[in-house]
């Protein structure tokens, strides 16, 4: 490998070799979706969804819209991070203390999960007077303490680093309002104890470029890589029939994270599937977790189509990495 992947080597991920008549840096699991339409009782579409690797397994806290139409949290297992066995009931979260203050239940939706040290967190958009930053703890993926929410309404798109940096908790989010929020940029933040968060820095937002000329906001937890932070977001531009979601990528410092070293021009995968194209809002691919693998730098992205299924594309960080640095925005 030319760029090293500062984290462990995880030989059973998802992999798929890109297909011959593929030249695209990422390319789609032949068999996506992995999660179809009504996979559990009570629930619609399990989409915007994140994964991690769990005790010579994998775990993962799934969106699951459920029949009465709200959005909650559902925890779920599989031997292979394709097929996947998620329970049927919503995830119940501990609040002990003043945690219970802000416990009463609006939404939860888009949730990724990040494992620092010797426990995994939570962040999801979570509803308290408008959506802002949920944050939970496990260590078992069965028991949940919820934390303090991180910031004040309105945000989205809280995203964990996976160590601290300079002695602090890292977090991206993406400010924004009580609506579908026509606009969005993403922002740094660092913190002592995961409850005060402070030291706000812009990284990057929407750009003169037509497909992500209206938001964008961090996906995945980021990859560190010898060359930087490889971070995956999502861009956004308005057309004449709706909003239209796309990936894009970018290469951020390793020690001071809101410096971008360089950010990509063009988008590396938008809906062209049947299953992206269309569902219950079409022409959306919205990636919240990915899977990497350090011997071989292979990477398995996890994400939203039509915000109604989910799916997995493939790719090589080295590759990722070289085309970043040759389309520099």
């Amino acid at each position: 490998m030319k760029h090293q992947v500062l984290a462990d080597a995880l030989p059973t991920i998802p992999w798929e070799d890109r297909p011959a008549d593929c030249q695209a840096v990422l390319w789609r699991y032949s068999r996506n979706p992995i999660i179809g339409r009504n996979p559990i009782p009570r629930s619609d579409r399990v989409f915007n969804s994140a994964v991690v690797p769990f005790e010579g397994r994998f775990a993962g806290v799934f969106r699951a819209d459920e029949i009465d139409g709200m959005p909650r949290l559902h925890t779920g297992f599989s031997n292979d991070a394709l097929a996947w066995d998620i329970d049927p009931d919503p995830i119940v979260l501990a609040t002990p203390g003043r945690i219970s203050e802000i416990a009463h239940f609006e939404h939860q939706y888009d949730p990724r999960v990040c494992r620092i040290d010797d426990a995994y967190y939570v962040t999801w958009c979570n509803g308290y007077h408008g959506p802002t930053i949920g944050l939970a703890r496990t260590r078992d993926f069965r028991s949940y303490e919820q934390l303090e929410n991180a910031f004040l309404p309105h945000n989205r798109n809280g995203v964990l680093f996976p160590r601290k940096i300079n002695g602090c908790y890292a977090m991206l989010s993406r400010p924004s309002d009580t609506g579908h929020t026509p606009f969005g940029d993403i922002f740094y933040s660092e913190s002592p104890d995961l409850c005060h968060w402070g030291r706000h820095r812009f990284v990057y937002g929407a750009s003169g470029r037509w497909w992500e000329s209206l938001k964008t906001g961090a996906g995945p937890i980021p990859i560190e890589t010898s060359a930087g932070w490889l971070l995956f977001h999502h861009g956004v531009c308005r057309t004449c029939s709706g909003y239209v979601y796309r990936f894009g990528v970018a290469l951020l410092d390793r020690q001071e994270p809101w410096r971008v070293l360089t950010r990509c021009r063009n988008f590396i995968l938008g809906p062209e599937a049947p299953y992206e194209t269309a569902g219950f809002v079409a022409n959306v691919t919205f990636p919240c977790a990915a899977l990497c693998d350090a011997a071989t730098g292979r990477l398995a992205i996890y994400y939203g189509a039509a915000d109604t299924y989910t799916a997995v594309a493939f790719g090589l960080v080295d590759e990722i990495i070289d085309y970043v640095r040759a389309f520099p925005a």
